[in-house]
């Protein structure tokens, strides 16, 4: 197969916001990378968040992908060359700014790609949102400290909150936590109840309701010990320390908690960030940086290796999907349609290459 030397890519401009660039340099695999043709994309709030927190022009943005591997680094032995696969990257990455997925070819690191079922197409795949489920490991394993594994599921069952559950991140966190032994129960607006309850909720509740925490509080009996938080704004950490119980409890954040989140001492927050998983250092800032960290990436493949092993055996569904159209033109689109808030219950998706 022929491999082009330039690509088609959504970078960051000077401006502060994205656009389309027809002429952007082909990316090199690592030793231990994969060069894969992008077939279809997921768009994720992160996919804004990352260019207007963290500028850095002509970044590639993008972190969800699904496609076929074209090219393989020296290192790799575990893939060939035509298999599908898919993955997730750190878009608008400015230690790395060609390494995003909203471009005819990206770069994913062998360790951190998943080789799809043969009867799984490319936008079901990228409805799994990878991203999330990254993200949803460490929430669950190094933020929760749940128990139990897809292949040997806890004994005990523990009750654990996801709040906005009809998001894409918490149908994953619903199936994942059913997959290793756990109870869910959700919140999310009256509309995606039944989308809920079809991914896993035992219960849901209406995150409106002003006495919503208060239910969740008599439905548990003050005992509920574990959550995980999508939006972790001044309403949700409201809402889910009027939940959590006498206790208190372990409290996975999958934005940056507000300093007033540490008032409850008996409550432990964590702060999970997805693109941390690699165990890469993070050259980021307000609060965002990390250090190398090896053994978050030895997690990190084990968790892949799991999940792998949850495809195979036909375990996880995608979230629902919303197909945009126009390609390039439609990821910018939906990245806008992200930032103003006008999804739910939807995964936003856009094919690249039909071929």
């Amino acid at each position: 197969m022929h491999i082009p030397t330039k690509r088609t890519a959504v970078v960051q401009g000077d401006d502060g916001s994205l656009r389309i660039d027809e002429n952007v340099p082909m990316p090199q695999p690592r030793p231990n990378e994969l060069l894969v043709q992008v077939k279809a994309v997921a768009i994720n709030p992160c996919d804004h968040k990352m260019y207007e927190r963290f500028p850095c022009p002509g970044a590639v943005d993008g972190c969800d992908f699904a496609g076929i591997v074209v090219g393989l680094g020296s290192d790799v032995t575990a893939f060939k060359v035509g298999d599908r696969v898919c993955g997730a990257v750190h878009g608008s990455n400015p230690s790395r700014p060609e390494s995003g997925t909203f471009t005819q070819y990206t770069v994913s690191e062998s360790e951190f790609t998943l080789k799809l079922p043969p009867n799984m197409s490319f936008r079901q795949a990228v409805g799994l949102s990878t991203t999330g489920l990254s993200t949803l490991g460490m929430a669950i394993y190094k933020g929760l400290m749940l128990p139990g594994t897809p292949m040997q599921p806890a004994e005990k069952p523990r009750m654990v909150l996801v709040h906005g559950a009809s998001s894409s991140v918490g149908t994953m966190a619903l199936q994942l936590l059913r997959l290793i032994g756990h109870i869910p129960i959700a919140t999310c607006s009256p509309r995606n109840f039944n989308l809920a309850k079809k991914y896993g909720a035992e219960e849901v509740f209406d995150y409106n309701d002003p006495d919503c925490g208060k239910k969740i509080k008599s439905y548990t009996r003050d005992t509920l010990s574990y959550i995980i938080d999508p939006f972790t704004d001044l309403k949700s950490v409201a809402l889910c320390y009027e939940a959590m119980g006498r206790a208190g409890g372990r409290y996975a954040c999958l934005e940056m908690y507000p300093d007033y989140a540490l008032e409850r001492r008996a409550v432990k927050l964590f702060f999970v960030m997805g693109m941390a998983i690699l165990g890469h250092r993070l050259d980021l800032d307000y609060g965002y940086e990390r250090d190398e960290d090896p053994e978050l990436r030895a997690f990190g493949i084990r968790w892949y290796k799991d999940l792998q092993k949850l495809l195979d055996q036909g375990n996880l569904r995608p979230h629902p999907l919303k197909e945009l159209d126009g390609k390039f033109e439609g990821i910018l689109e939906g990245v806008e349609m992200l930032k103003n808030k006008e999804v739910s219950g939807q995964k936003l998706i856009v094919t690249l290459d039909e071929s």
